[in-house]
């Protein structure tokens, strides 16, 4: 399964807004998608209550993987997405 690791940029970290757009972003992905912290177990992406429980804060790196149909474009949408979100 392919992965990325990417810092989070919006100063108030993967949380609310934040979240919800990264979540949508990742629900447009046929196949399975998950985020966590490095060397941590991954949660489904496309889930708001899963991503929130991770409490990611700014600066944070994060592991991002997708697997199937389209998976490296999935990343790459979602590796920007963290990188220049707004808070």
């Amino acid at each position: 399964m392919p992965e990325i690791k990417v810092k989070v940029a919006s100063l108030v970290g993967l949380h609310a807004r934040p979240a919800s757009q990264f979540v949508k972003a990742a629900a447009k992905h046929a196949g399975p998608v998950s985020i966590a912290r490095p060397g941590a177990d991954p949660v489904d992406a496309r889930s708001m209550l899963s991503v929130l429980s991770l409490a990611i804060g700014h600066g944070e790196e994060v592991v991002i993987s997708a697997d199937g149909d389209g998976a490296d474009a999935t990343l790459a949408e979602l590796a920007e997405l963290m990188s220049t979100v707004d808070s």
